[in-house]
């Protein structure tokens, strides 16, 4: 993909129309009744479609699929296709803007993670269709499109022993129906900071087998944020290409074979700060202006999952083979890198996991029994190449530049397995009762059996009361966790103040969460939650260098506490929601990758309780969306009380609000008097009040540069179905 490439064509197939047989029986004339026997008549009979048919069976096992992803004792938040259309932007938003106005998610830069649940840094599971998507070795935020997405939620809280590895919340996404009527949509949006975005999708039915597939492209002068608070992007291009493509054929009445497929490969330019000034002389050079800075970034994910589904009776199963390859790759501005920084590290990671999945559910008259396994061998490799300058006995650079490699690879193994009893033990009153069990075999070898129990009631109707309990247990990202040889840095510009590097450990912790959710009446749900987790070596990750990758860490203890409001009032024409979220989560003693730290900051996290560089102590977001003879108003806005920063995370960043604007019209174009497809036109506008805020100051653990989010900016698109 080459940044003059400005659009994607999918590739569609031709399908095959639907029949109708009819039979019509029509009496004989008064002669012929005198000589023939009487008879009645035949009421005319109409038999289903294939078509009808087929959306039956499809909807069949859609149900029986979700009956293996069980929500009993856990919060769900939903977003349908239609509520993200309600949006600004509609399925034109990247996808962590669409999660942001979900219950308790956290605005983040990039280089920080795009967003956090519940204040928990990465550790969240994303699922399509029930089936697990593995971890890379970068994040989702560029790689999900959202017009595939027919229900979007967010599991939280006390989950079920089937979801296990990242337990902060489960992104878990249905692919949409009624794609499949042999037609698509071709769009093209765009607007500030050069922005355009073309799109095309299609979808159809060809016998017992339906299909859809969408390609975007997204070309901008703002792909990462700012590292200014200006309207300016200084070196800030990005090319960014997007592919989802699912199909389905029944096998028969009670078998159906599922794949789902994808990529996204994704260039930046790495984001310049004018007026920095270097450090350090290298090649005779001491002057060199920020702004010619030239540091790119690359991000290549694939994906693949190919299940079979069956369902006879009251068992439903359901196996699974899915596979992925990611990789990033960072290349340094070698000169500038060096001067400013005294090390330009040109870093490459990747990741190839392939692994098998299955679950079944078998409903024995009040208790549906559940049980599962999942298996994944994984692949990774970090190598780096750093140019580096030597410092003599005083600590001082030296010209004469030199470049020290690395290279781990390691192939590591996850195994889980699970069993629960969801037992309806009357028709107010749900127990759910399981354990999981988890091994991994990476950098370091470790299990837990972790028992889960949580309590539905349902004291009257419109009303649901929560309460349970779940050991978790977390592995960290074997991509993310390589050791570095740091004696190789001994007496260079890149020479850590400590030496000590323990191995990344895998997460521990007890989970409690209790709600109350309440239907006041059929327009307007309200809900609270609170949560306290407690955790031994808690992950956390870190942007420790110029290079937007991650380096993982170690926390000894941790908690984590909060609470959580939510209210939905929904009509034919308007929707309104609004979301409050209270937080706080400490942590103390790096007990991993202890190096990356400087010596003050981690003698006094050694002996302090911290905020982590995550933690924001109020969230929150609301909105509100109108349909008017055509016409749909949507508003919708997020806060956020500022992350932390300063020396180990003890000041905060101030307040900020962000609101966001849109409007959208579909006309129903008419040709001779036919009836034609809509075409839709949308207008938005991004930060509506034009408010400049911080993200990030530079400042805090494992925080290396400002970043600053989106000032106000405007798009426009056009999409026709077809």
């Amino acid at each position: 993909m080459t940044s003059e490439v400005k659009k994607h064509v999918v590739v569609t197939f031709m399908v095959v129309g639907l029949e109708t047989l009819a039979l019509t029986i029509s009496s004989f004339s008064a002669s012929a009744e005198e000589s023939l026997p009487p008879i009645d008549v035949v009421a005319q009979k109409t038999m289903p479609s294939p078509s009808d048919v087929l959306i039956e069976a499809t909807e069949r096992f859609d149900r029986a699929r979700a009956d293996l992803s069980p929500r009993s004792g856990a919060n769900a938040y939903d977003l349908s296709h239609q509520a993200i259309e309600r949006l600004p932007q509609g399925d034109n938003a990247p996808f962590d803007r669409i999660v942001l106005q979900m219950p308790g998610v956290t605005q983040d830069s990039m280089s920080g993670g795009g967003f956090h649940v519940r204040n928990e840094h990465a550790n969240v599971q994303y699922r399509i269709n029930g089936i697990l998507l593995p971890d890379g070795v970068s994040g989702f935020g560029q790689i999900l499109d959202p017009a595939f997405i027919g229900n979007l939620a967010l599991i939280d809280g006390v989950l079920p022993s089937r979801y296990g590895l990242h337990t902060a919340g489960i992104l878990d996404i249905t692919t949409r129906s009624g794609l499949f009527d042999n037609g698509g949509d071709v769009s093209l949006y765009g607007g500030s900071y050069d922005s355009i975005m073309p799109r095309l999708s299609y979808g159809g039915t060809s016998g017992k087998t339906q299909y859809f597939a969408v390609g975007r492209f997204l070309s901008t002068s703002r792909g990462m944020d700012s590292l200014t608070i200006g309207h300016e992007a200084f070196h800030n291009e990005s090319q960014q290409g997007r592919f989802f493509g699912y199909a389905s054929s029944m096998i028969d009445d009670a078998t159906r074979v599922s794949v789902i497929t994808g990529l996204s490969i994704n260039r930046y330019q790495i984001p310049n700060n004018p007026g920095q000034t270097p450090q350090y002389t290298a090649f005779g050079i001491s002057d060199f202006n920020s702004l010619n800075l030239n540091e790119n970034q690359v991000e290549r994910n694939f994906y693949n999952v190919l299940s079979w589904q069956r369902s006879v009776g009251d068992i439903n199963a359901e196996l699974a083979f899915f596979s992925r390859y990611s990789n990033i790759h960072y290349s340094p501005d070698q000169i500038g890198d060096l001067l400013f920084n005294g090390v330009a590290s040109n870093v490459f990671r990747d990741s190839l996991m392939n692994g098998v999945q299955g679950d079944a559910a078998w409903h024995a008259g009040p208790h549906t029994f559940r049980f599962g396994f999942q298996i994944s061998g994984e692949y990774t490799r970090s190598i780096n190449s750093n140019l580096l300058l030597p410092v003599d006995a005083d600590g001082n650079a030296i010209d004469a530049p030199f470049t020290v490699g690395e290279a781990v690879q390691k192939t590591g193994f996850l195994g889980s397995g699970y069993v629960e009893d969801e037992w309806r033990l009357s028709d107010q009153l749900t127990l759910n009762a399981g354990l999981r069990f988890d091994q991994m075999n990476q950098y370091v070898s470790a299990n837990q059996l972790s028992p889960r129990i949580s309590l539905v009631y349902k004291p009257w109707a419109g009303s649901m009361f929560h309460i349970g309990y779940a050991r978790y247990f977390t592995p960290p990202s074997q991509s993310l966790s390589a050791p570095v040889n740091t004696a190789a840095y001994a007496n260079t510009t890149a020479a850590p103040e400590i030496d000590t590097q323990s191995p990344v450990r895998p997460e521990r912790s007890h989970y409690f969460d209790a709600g109350f959710t309440q239907q006041l009446t059929p327009e307007l749900s309200t809900g609270v939650d609170v949560y306290y987790k407690n955790a031994r070596n808690l992950l956390d990750d870190g942007q420790f260098g110029q290079a937007y990758v991650m380096d993982t860490f170690n926390y000894a203890r941790a908690y984590n506490t909060g609470v959580e409001f939510k209210a939905n009032y929904q009509t034919e024409n308007l929707r309104a929601y609004a979301n409050f979220a209270w937080a706080r989560q400490r942590a103390t003693q790096i007990i991993s990758n202890q190096y990356l730290f400087d010596a003050d900051e981690l003698a006094y996290i050694n002996s302090h309780y911290v905020y982590t560089d995550h933690a924001q102590k109020i969230t929150a977001s609301a909105g509100a969306s109108y349909l008017f003879e055509g016409t749909l108003f949507s508003l919708d806005l997020i806060y956020g009380s500022g992350l932390r920063s300063g020396f180990a995370n003890t000041d905060s960043l101030s307040p900020y609000a962000q609101v966001n604007l849109g409007v959208s019209h579909e006309f129903n174009l008419a040709e001779n008097g036919q009836a034609r497809q809509p075409l839709t036109v949308r207008f938005d506008i991004i930060n509506l009040f034009d408010h400049g805020y911080v993200l990030r100051d530079g400042s805090g653990i494992g925080v290396f540069a400002p970043q600053y989010g989106q000032r106000r900016s405007f798009y426009a698109g056009l999409s026709y179905k077809f």
